[in-house]
Order: C-alpha cells, then sequence, then structure tokens
C-alpha cells in the first residue's frame, strides 16, 4: 500500500505528551501489523540538542547512527522497538543549513531564497522522507514540537497545510489539546480547545483527530460540545487523562478506538483489535509488583527528564524483576565525605549518573568509593564509569592526584585521558564518539553473564574521553578488570570488580537500548542484585 502520513500537533500549552501520543500511536498500529517510524520535527534553531544545557531541554537522546536527538526518540523506541536514525530528528537549523549549504553552492540558480516555498519545500521533503525511499513504510508518524501560535512553528504548519491537499487520504491530522478543570467553577473548560483549533484553521489545517489532555474524566456531552465547535466527528475526539504510568497510554488509546478512527480516516478497513498480550502482560507485572527497591540517582541535574532513559531503564527492569523503582536523586554536589553514608542511607544501590564538566564530581567519586568499601550495587554511566576508575586509581592504586584530562589537564596520572581522535576537535557539537560500536565481553565475568553469556554486544556512546589503558595492567591487578573491549580501537568499554555483590562501570549508555518489552540485560541484573 501507498505510505500513510499522520501529523501531530499540539495546542494550548507545551509538555502535554505528544512524544507518548505519538509513540502510542506507532505502537497501536505495529500491533495491527504495519511498518511504521516516527520522527520529531523541532523548531529551534539548534542543529541538534547535542549542546543544550539539560536544564533547557532535558536528556540528549542518541540514536544507533550517532545522531543527537530529542528525548522524545526515547519514547518511540521504548515504545515500539524501532531503531531511530538521524533522518528521524529534524530541527529548524538543520532544514535552514540544507537550504543554506545549497544557496552557496548555486544550486538556486540565482533565485532569491524564501520561506515559501524554499524552506517550506525543504521540510516536505524530510516530511515524505524523501532521503529514505527504499523503507517501504506503511506509516510515518511527524511530531511537531512547540504550541500551535509559535512563530518558530509557521513554516512547519505552512508544510503541513501543503501535504494536506498534496497526499489527500493519505494524510491524517491529530491535534493534541488541554482542557483544564478551574476548581473554583468545578467545571472543566473547552475555551482553550476550541482557540487553539481555530488557530490551526486559521492556518489552513482542518484537524481529523482531537486528542484532549485532561486530569479529569471528560463525559460524552463535553466531547460532542468539542466534536460540534471543532468540526470533528464524535468518534475522533479522544481523550488522554492522567495514569498511573505512561505505558497505559496505548491501552487507553486503543480502548477509545483512536487507532481505529485513523484507520477509517484514511481508508483501511479496521478489522480485528489487536489483543497486545505481550504489552497487556507487562502491565498486569507491573500493576501487581507490590515490594519496593529504592535506587539513588548520584547526579547533578535535579529534574526528571535530564536521566529519562536511565529511569525508563530502571522503572522496566524492576517491573520485570516483580519489584518497584522508586528512583531517588541524590545530587553529587552536596555530597562529602562527612556526609556520604547519610547521604545514600536506605538505598539498595546506586547509578552514577553520565554527564559533563567539574561540577559535582568530586561528590560522584565519594559515592562510587562509598558504595565500593560498603558492598552497595553500583553501576556507573559513561562518566559515572569513569569517576568510578578515578577512584579506583586514588584509593586502592595509591595515586592520590589521579583525574582525567577533562578535568585536570595537568594530572600526571590522567587514569582517563581525551581520545586520541579527539585531540584536535575544537567544535563541540556533533563531534564526540557517537553512535553504536561494537564490544567483546570477557567469558566468565559478570557483564558476559548479564548478557546472557553473549560475547560480542554493540552499545551506544556518547563521548571524548576513555579509560587510558596504560594503567590497565595496574587495575587488573588490584581488583577491578577491564571486561569489555571495543575490538576496533582496544578501548576499555566495561570495568568491574568481580568480588563485589555488583560494581560496573560501562563507558555506553545502556540506557538507550531498553524498551518496554525487551529491557536491558545489564538494568535487569543490577535491579536483581538490589532487591537480593
Amino acid at each position: 500500500m501507498e505510505t500513510k502520513y499522520i501529523f501531530v500537533t499540539g495546542g494550548v500549552v507545551s509538555s502535554l505528551g505528544k512524544g507518548i501520543i505519538s509513540a502510542s500511536i506507532g505502537k497501536l498500529l505495529q500491533a495491527r501489523g504495519f511498518k511504521v517510524t516516527i520522527q520529531k520535527f523541532d523548531p529551534y534553531i539548534n542543529i541538534d540538542p547535542g549542546t543544550l544545557n539539560p536544564y533547557e531541554h532535558g536528556e540528549c537522546y542518541v540514536t544507533m547512527d550517532g545522531m543527537e536527538t530529542d528525548l522524545d526518540l526515547g519514547h518511540y523506541e521504548r515504545f515500539t522497538g524501532i531503531h531511530t536514525t538521524r533522518n528521524n530528528s529534524v530541527t529548524t537549523g538543520r532544514i535552514y543549513k540544507t537550504v543554506i549549504d545549497r544557496e552557496r553552492r548555486g544550486d538556486y540558480l540565482g533565485k532569491t531564497i524564501q520561506v515559501v516555498p524554499h524552506i517550506t519545500d525543504e521540510i516536505k521533503r524530510r516530511m515524505l522522507r524523501e532521503d529514505e525511499k527504499d523503507e517501504q513504510l506503511d506509516f510515518v508518524i511527524t511530531e511537531v514540537g512547540g504550541t500551535i501560535g509559535d512563530i518558530e512553528s509557521a513554516p512547519f504548519m505552512e508544510a503541513i497545510r501543503q501535504l494536506r491537499w498534496q497526499l489527500g487520504r493519505n494524510a491524517v491530522c491529530v491535534h493534541l489539546t488541554y482542557v483544564p478543570y478551574l476548581k473554583a467553577a468545578d467545571e472543566l473548560k473547552t475555551k482553550p480547545t476550541q482557540h487553539s483549533v481555530k488557530e490551526l484553521q486559521s492556518m489552513g489545517i482542518q484537524p481529523d483527530i482531537l486528542v484532549l489532555r485532561t486530569e479529569r474524566h471528560l463525559d460524552d456531552a463535553l466531547r460532542m460540545k468539542v466534536a460540534s465547535f471543532c468540526n470533528v466527528d464524535l468518534e475522533c475526539v479522544v481523550q488522554s487523562e492522567d495514569l498511573p504510568s505512561i505505558y497505559e497510554v496505548p491501552v487507553n488509546m486503543q480502548r477509545q478506538g483512536l487507532d481505529a478512527a485513523i484507520m477509517r480516516k484514511i481508508g483501511i478497513p479496521v478489522g480485528e483489535t489487536p489483543a497486545m498480550k505481550a504489552w497487556h502482560d507487562f502491565l498486569d507485572k507491573q500493576r501487581n509488583a507490590k515490594r519496593e527497591v529504592h535506587i539513588g540517582l548520584v547526579g547533578k541535574y535535579d529534574l526528571q527528564d535530564a536521566y529519562k532513559s536511565i529511569r525508563e531503564s530502571l522503572n522496566l527492569a524492576g517491573i520485570y524483576n516483580d519489584v518497584k523503582a522508586k528512583i531517588h536523586f541524590v545530587n553529587s554536589e552536596e555530597i562529602t565525605s562527612q556526609n556520604v553514608s547519610e547521604k545514600l542511607e536506605g538505598l539498595a544501590g546506586i547509578v552514577i549518573c553520565p554527564g559533563f564538566g567539574m561540577r559535582g564530581i568530586e561528590g560522584k567519586i565519594v559515592a562510587a568509593e562509598y558504595t565500593r568499601t560498603h558492598d552497595i550495587p553500583t553501576f556507573g554511566i559513561c562518566l559515572g564509569m569513569q569517576m568510578m576508575v578515578i577512584e579506583f586509581a586514588r584509593n586502592v592504586l595509591g595515586y592520590k592526584d589521579a583525574n582525567s584530562r577533562e578535568m585536570d589537564e595537568q594530572t600526571p596520572h590522567n587514569v582517563i585521558d581525551i581520545m586520541v581522535e579527539q585531540k584536535n576537535i575544537t567544535q563541540m557539537g556533533g563531534t564526540m564518539r557517537l553512535g553504536a560500536y561494537e564490544c567483546e565481553l570477557v567469558k566468565g565475568s559478570r557483564a558476559f553473564e548479564a548478557y546472557g553469556n553473549e560475547t560480542l554486544i554493540k552499545e551506544r556512546h556518547r563521548h571524548r574521553y576513555e579509560f587510558n589503558n596504560a594503567y590497565k595492567v595496574e587495575y587488573e591487578a588490584k581488583g577491578m578488570k577491564c571486561v569489555g573491549i571495543n575490538p576496533a580501537a582496544d578501548l576499555v568499554e566495561i570495568v568491574e570488580i568481580p568480588e563485589k555483590r555488583w560494581y560496573i562501570g560501562t563507558q555506553f549508555h545502556p540506557e538507550y537500548s531498553s524498551t518496554v518489552l525487551h529491557p536491558h540485560p545489564l538494568f535487569m541484573d543490577f535491579i536483581k542484585a538490589c532487591r537480593s
């Protein structure tokens, strides 16, 4: 069949959950046997989120092919299990850079370059995935960031307007809005939704389906009111209530017939509703998990989205281990050798988080020493692994001045050093070691066992610094083993202390590979150690 296109837009306020709705639509269509991809178009002018502070934009997610992207791509992958690529994440910056580069080469033959048609044509080309013609997809879901009415979103809306006419019944617009509850009046208000749809209509786009984000259940009378005022069929007005878990959303959307409504709009026979047994089994496990395991995240970014994939990976691994992973943020800037026992009290396991720069690293080193000497299960990721290595050098190998070249250029014991290919790089964006690389596991190691006795794995990276192999023999002699090695570059990817209950650091980011139906084996093994 011809590829169908679904455009997901948002109104009223940001952070309504367009990413979760897009991922849920993808999951429901997958369950019906369709081949799906989901892409995010962000209106900001950055080329990618790679240089953005996590406080600005949450975590930076990395695709298999090494693109630094918006965290919503993590939702897409966790829900659907698909592998996104650099073509699934597009920003205004990338669009303009492409057009300007073409203009500089003379590709436009001297024409005046304008937002319409040149910018909008490039947006349309990417929305249609014209560079990916061999994909043979049934559905392409495109989420547009921001809120209707934002000046930055206007070219994207114009591109969608043009594509709606061009594609006819092969395109559907899903608009997500907010229905607030006013406590003083004890009423749910539809006016913001009406204004949002009116704004969309003023841009020449009539939404086919409305998803109403709400904290309270909406009755049929309210849905009928919205349908009447917004020129949308009643069956195409769906509510997205607050739920105990984001993973309940696809089931809730299916129950209300969101996927069926999309198919009817496009002209595909609806057929039977898929059972989604594996997903329901997962939700049953989630609801039945009563025992809590308390995990500490030792990091410096005190907001949920900064470590989104790590949090979700811990939650998923907890569910499959029949426990609830209760996650506690521990600010590494506040940890000292005097208060570390108090800060980590009551925690069954610790994740030493990734990051960049000096701020908070001494606290991470203190935490790594405490968990090592008190045999508390510890998982160090990227910079977290490097802090475990530095701590071991200072307190076991006896190099009190050991450090990373990132933190101290002059350190005499650079147990963490800058990668050779990174030494002459001056530009920040997109220049790290990014994407999936192979790693050979040492047979018999804890990591080897966690991966189900696999000897060759592939994981995603985002770093400039590495374990200094000049110290490898010393580390192994004193008990910290290098059990994962990149075969091409001989880089140390995993360290562990076998004599401890669970003390493992990875240079890569396993959290990017954990999905609802396939939780990551290292997180699974870590939670298993924490609950025992």
